[in-house]
């Protein structure tokens, strides 16, 4: 199944979609982070006004519920190193899925201000590792088959979390209108369980066969729990650092984008909306093709170039003061994520090998960081700088993320 025999006779290599098709996991995985992806960005929009329409909490207290999503990155980094020394990736990926739908499910059933926030902080912060652990077990698998096409099959199952976030926001907003705020966190709560459904009875696989992949399995662990200290992880660490500089731009934009092409720029409410909507379909073209680019020049160094695209739109945002610019702002933005979407997590499981799983979770969870990052950065620039300067604070950002990766690429931690 891993190779095909091409019409000269030469044994070639499949299509990384084709391995996608193939494969229960691979397929779904892709479905599953689909559904992920779907359910947590038809809530994201809505909490904000869950809580001031239906619990009455000040703007001011709404705000603060996104801060809950910095346990997510312990949470996940406990989640991470169990399953690495477990070797039960799926296992946990379903728990976490439950962990997830009671989680949204207590939430629509709120009654009391401290609940969401509770909830988010203790019971949401897991459930947030369980994408980590579908992309540990994808790992595993490659590993195991030595696939030729990794990168690709990487890159389509991370395509379809990008998909979900895509047609999220819109689903959220209908279901919120039609039913009401608690009846879309339902919903929210039903994608996150149903996720276990297209992985049907998948189980973990080894990168060696039989006995000597359990023998290996326990040797990596008992290595793992000694050596995997604080220096094993600093390239990881660092790299996911950069990486939350360079997302720290996101929640700044859209935030504060909106309303800047609204009330200042006054643009008309199709022309604002479709400059919001083109970024995810850039990044969508731009994934596959960034996997071939790293082929030819290195995830890293390609890296350099996505953080730089970063300053470039942030600047195009708080300079140019015209539709033109606001929609080259965001063609450049769907650049950077068409570069770390579909190659950040590679990276990371690459800078930690003999610890995937937690590689995963600490990358993956580091954007709750990079949003409290974002949403203090807004808060503070609006008030100092105004509207459209303070975008200049995230191109600061971008410009550091830029040089750090250029420096971590010319070290000895570089990933090709």
């Amino acid at each position: 199944m891993s190779r095909i025999l091409a019409a000269d006779g030469v044994v070639a290599a499949p299509s990384a979609m084709r391995s996608v098709w193939n494969s229960p996991l691979y397929r779904g995985s892709t479905v599953a982070l689909f559904l992920s992806g779907l359910g947590a960005s038809a809530a994201a929009p809505q909490i904000t006004l869950f809580l001031v329409d239906n619990l009455h909490v000040s703007l001011t207290t709404a705000g603060l519920y996104y801060l809950t999503s910095i346990t997510a990155p312990v949470a996940g980094y406990f989640i991470g190193a169990r399953s690495d020394r477990t070797g039960r990736r799926l296992g946990l990926f379903r728990l976490c899925a439950v962990a997830g739908f009671l989680g949204w499910t207590a939430m629509a059933l709120s009654t009391q201000v401290w609940m969401p926030f509770a909830i988010s902080a203790v019971v949401l912060g897991f459930s947030g590792a369980a994408g980590s652990q579908l992309f540990a077990a994808v790992h595993d698998d490659l590993q195991a088959t030595a696939s030729p096409v990794g990168d690709g099959v990487v890159s389509i199952v991370r395509m379809a979390l990008t998909a979900g976030w895509i047609v999220g926001p819109v689903a959220g907003s209908l279901l919120a209108t039609a039913a009401g705020p608690r009846a879309m966190l339902v919903a929210t709560g039903l994608c996150t369980l149903v996720q276990i459904v297209p992985m049907g009875f998948a189980r973990d696989r080894s990168a060696q066969p039989g006995a000597q992949a359990e023998a290996q399995a326990q040797t990596s662990a008992e290595s793992s729990e000694r050596h995997l200290g604080v220096r094993a992880m600093l390239p990881l660490l660092a790299f996911t650092g950069l990486y939350v500089l360079v997302y720290a731009g996101e929640p700044i934009k859209y935030g504060y984008l909106t309303i800047y092409m609204h009330n200042d720029m006054h643009l008309p409410t199709a022309v604002s909306g479709t400059v919001i909507g083109i970024q995810p379909l850039i990044e969508l073209i731009l994934m596959p093709v960034a996997v071939v680019v790293a082929r030819r020049i290195g995830m890293m160094r390609l890296m350099v170039f996505g953080a730089a695209f970063g300053v470039g739109a942030n600047l195009c945002f708080a300079l140019t003061g015209s539709a033109a610019g606001m929609f080259a702002g965001q063609v450049l933005m769907g650049g950077v994520w068409g570069v770390f979407a579909g190659l950040g997590i590679i990276v990371a499981q690459r800078l930690l090998p003999e610890a995937v799983a937690t590689a995963s979770a600490i990358f993956m969870s580091s954007t709750a960081v990079a949003s409290a990052l974002g949403g203090l950065t807004g808060g503070l620039g609006v008030a100092l700088l105004g509207l459209p300067h303070v975008f200049l604070a995230p191109a600061l950002y971008g410009l550091v993320a830029t040089v750090g990766i250029a420096a971590l690429n010319r070290s000895r931690h570089a990933v090709g």
